[in-house]
């Protein structure tokens, strides 16, 4: 069968199991996975730029997800007047304390000539921008914690529509790309993964430690909306008519109207990026990233600037997963840094670029549709495996609670045994790229 039929076919078998989730479990359950099905597409898609365009080996995927988490409280939240007050302008001279050194910094590499003279300075300048800054800093940063830390301690945010905070998550990832393609890129591969490994550890761990900013491991829950509220449903009286006409409970109906919200919006914030991340792809400027990806000494002898293209698709990469990331916060309503584990779900994103089809931009997006489905899905089927297998043993019976037991590790081993036969298989993904553009 060609790629021209295979793919539809492939996201009409992936509706197909969605569907049945909602006939066999519920429509409330199958929305929920949809809608993340939808996120992890997006994030997918961000890994795919930069592995599948460029071939860079980034291991931070969870990083900049937690940057576009941290948006939607600063974007969203109300801001604690009294933090501001106790601590607004400590904060504010630090700022401008950083900013300084930086630009003196700039101006000091860009007029002295390179040499002992100008790495001495630079360093003087870091450590006493550093020392000096903390000198407002860290008094700011106490008084704003002592304020109510039972419920703020922190600063709060700017109190805009949450869903602001999407693209001021694609920011400040790629802002923090910038700052991490300046010091990795142009390392090997391998030192590269164990940089954006490490740099991700080390975002996620100011984000848990510094509470005057997101309350850290606290958490920041009750963020707002940009879909209707349930209660809210519940007693409008054009939705009671229209589940009363549709023949639905009003309580259930409220939960399915609100992911069907959630899922048009997802859904429209990952069609706009595969338009574009195809239009790109498909572009010279794509032929030429494929062109570095397959072999950077002949791109760079043909004049291209391999070191800016690789900063450009990593940065592009980035940004689409903090739009995700933020994304993520804005469905759970709530910031939980804890919940960023940088090894387990980077390889969760990593297995579904890989089994979708590395630089093929429907094979990300199916990818993530598909592994993630089958991450949420594999316990529950588990479950009910092992229940139809040990259904002839006492309730009691050791062997039978410990199989039940054991069915979340489930799984662990389907995912396994579907990246085992993709490899084996269809070793360039279920879709994979198309070759001779």
């Amino acid at each position: 069968m060609t790629a021209r039929f295979r793919t539809p076919l492939l996201f009409v078998v992936m509706a197909a199991l969605l569907a049945a989730v909602g006939f066999g479990q519920s429509w409330v359950v199958s929305l929920s996975i949809l809608n993340l099905c939808l996120i992890s597409a997006i994030m997918a898609l961000g890994l795919n730029m930069q592995w599948g365009y460029a071939g860079l080996l980034n291991v931070g995927v969870m990083g900049f997800a937690a940057l576009g988490g941290l948006a939607g409280v600063l974007v969203s939240q109300a801001p604690v007047g009294e933090a501001w007050a106790a601590g607004g302008g400590g904060l504010g001279i630090a700022l401008a304390v950083v900013v300084g050194t930086a630009l003196l910094i700039v101006l000091l590499r860009r007029f002295v000539p390179k040499g002992a003279l100008r790495t001495s300075a630079t360093a003087a300048l870091l450590i006493a921008g550093f020392f000096i800054a903390r000198i407002f800093f860290d008094p700011a940063v106490e008084a704003i914690e002592r304020i109510d830390s039972a419920t703020t301690g922190y600063i709060g945010g700017a109190g805009l529509p949450i869903i602001l905070s999407w693209m001021v998550g694609g920011v400040l990832a790629a802002g923090a790309a910038w700052l991490i393609g300046k010091v990795a890129l142009g390392l090997r591969t391998d030192y590269f993964a164990i940089a954006t490994l490490g740099i991700a550890e080390i975002v996620i761990t100011v984000i848990k430690n510094e509470d005057w900013l997101g309350r850290g491991v606290k958490n920041v829950t009750g963020l707002d909306r940009p879909v209707p509220y349930e209660i809210d449903l519940q007693q409008s009286p054009w939705f009671l008519d229209l589940v009363h006409w549709l023949g639905v409970d009003p309580i259930a109906g409220s939960s399915i109207f609100v992911k069907l919200c959630y899922a048009v919006l997802f859904a429209l914030v990952l069609i706009a990026v595969v338009w574009l991340a195809e239009r790109a792809l498909n572009s010279p400027w794509g032929r030429m990233m494929r062109a570095i990806r397959d072999n950077e000494d002949a791109a760079a002898a043909m004049g291209k600037d391999v070191t800016r293209r690789h900063m450009q698709i990593f940065v592009l990469g980035a940004a689409v997963m903090g739009i995700a990331g933020a994304m993520l916060t804005t469905l759970d309503g709530q910031f939980t840094p804890g919940s960023y584990q940088p090894l387990r779900f980077t390889f969760l994103v990593w297995v579904m670029v890989i089994v979708g089809g590395s630089g093929n931009n429907w094979g990300a997006v199916f990818g993530g549709f598909l592994v993630w489905f089958v991450w949420v899905e594999a316990e529950p089927a588990g479950f009910w495996l092992m229940d139809a297998i040990t259904a002839g043993l006492p309730e009691d019976n050791a062997l039978r609670a410990h199989l039940l037991d054991s069915a979340a590790y489930m799984r662990l081993i389907v995912m396994g045994l579907i990246l085992l036969v993709v490899m084996r298989f269809s070793p360039r993904g279920i879709i994979p790229e198309r070759r001779g553009r």
